[in-house]
């Protein structure tokens, strides 16, 4: 079930009986057709144990699903929106990043380890915490938010990245995450926070960066 991008801040999904989706609750903006709202509890194609995952990750964003038969308009707090289109991988993604996804992805939760989301890795790092990321995984469609926009940069075995943290959105890939202490990093840019971290990302596959450091 494609996305149809209206503009930056703005999408249109075209839903078809028999199919559904799922999507941030509050994130609908207007819809044409016979559509119904229903909120979720089932922690989406990953069942209980998604949900519950999410729950003790602190990542329990409300989702709904949509389905029957006409348009839907999302959008959600004026963010940017970024279409993903899943061939079979599997994404990474805050829980909270995420505005609506086809509803033949598997969802699931992924223990922070040395894989998983960023910014659990940063709260981990500092609370001691183990904490999880959601996974989405097979072919469809992902629509994520993000502030100022979002760029895809490749990650290659020759040529790792390095993202700040604030700024990651989302990767997807055979790709490797190692958390470092950069002492000094921020101050150099004018950012001094106490937390200075560089994400190193490694592999083959993409990452999402935002042109921002606001969390949503």
């Amino acid at each position: 079930m494609p996305f149809r991008e209206i503009n930056s801040k703005m999408i249109e999904a075209t839903i078809a009986p028999g199919q559904r989706l799922f999507s941030q609750r509050g994130a609908m903006l207007a819809y044409k057709g016979e559509v119904s709202f229903t909120p979720n509890m089932q922690g989406g194609q990953g069942g209980i144990a998604s949900m519950i995952g999410r729950r003790v990750a602190g990542e329990a964003a409300p989702l709904m699903t949509v389905e029957g038969s006409g348009t839907v308009l999302f959008g959600h707090g004026g963010h940017h929106v970024q279409v993903i289109e899943l061939t079979g991988d599997t994404l990474y993604v805050e829980a909270d990043r995420l505005l609506a996804f086809d509803g033949t992805l598997q969802q699931g939760t992924m223990f922070m380890g040395s894989q998983g989301g960023v910014m659990g890795m940063v709260r981990g790092q500092v609370t001691g915490q183990g904490l999880f990321t959601t996974t989405l995984k097979g072919r469809g469609s992902v629509a994520v938010m993000a502030h100022g926009g979002v760029i895809e940069v490749p990650i290659t075995p020759q040529r790792p990245v390095h993202v700040d943290p604030q700024a990651y959105v989302a990767h997807h890939g055979d790709v490797r995450n190692k958390l470092s202490t950069a002492l000094g990093w921020r101050d150099m840019v004018g950012r001094g926070s106490g937390e200075a971290f560089q994400l190193e990302l490694s592999g083959s596959g993409a990452v999402y960066v935002q042109a921002s450091e606001e969390k949503l």
